[in-house]
């Protein structure tokens, strides 16, 4: 093993965004039985530090990789393009004023009923928004494009939340 590998290549996985969770599951187990420390004990403390070292890098490629947008991101940083979302605000055309209309439709609704159709709207849209990032990086792996959209979808989840916090707040009666 190689602390310096992929995340992919780490857990003897295919270098895609579709990705099989069981699989990615079973690998991750089988790899941190290898690496437990406590499998190390008897060898002394500077074993115990090394295998901790490779637990804590399994766990963060299994982190990674089970997440769909961290997947995605990361895979357009290994083809190339880092999304860079600090800095790098730059989204499709389209979805661009497809935010401002639901950043408005949230802020005018006026009943849970309202709110409840904008998030599967903008769930729906999620689901849409991943089959491309899929078609995107596995089979034309055109991560400049993948990364465009991994950023709106990165602005999807960040509304997905406020909406579910506005509908808890109907939820709580305020």
């Amino acid at each position: 093993m190689n602390l310096d590998a992929d995340d992919f290549t780490l857990l003897g996985l295919p270098k895609a965004f579709a990705l099989d969770r069981a699989k990615l599951d079973t690998q991750w187990k089988a790899l941190q039985a290898q690496v437990h420390p406590d499998r190390f004990a008897a060898e002394g403390g500077a074993a115990q530090r090394v295998a901790m070292q490779w637990a804590v890098r399994v766990n963060e490629a299994h982190q990674r990789l089970k997440d769909p947008l961290k997947r995605a991101a990361y895979l357009c940083e290994l083809g190339g393009a880092p999304i860079r979302s600090e800095s790098n605000t730059a989204m499709p055309a389209d979805f661009l004023m497809q935010q401002m209309q639901w950043r408005e439709t949230l802020e005018e609704a006026r009943s849970a009923d309202e709110v409840q159709a904008l998030s599967d709207e903008v769930s729906s849209q999620r689901q849409a928004r991943l089959l491309r990032v899929t078609q995107l990086i596995d089979q034309n792996g055109d991560h400049p494009r993948a990364a465009l959209e991994v950023r709106a979808l990165m602005f999807i989840d960040r509304l997905s939340d406020e909406i579910n916090h506005r509908l808890e707040r109907y939820e709580d009666g305020l």
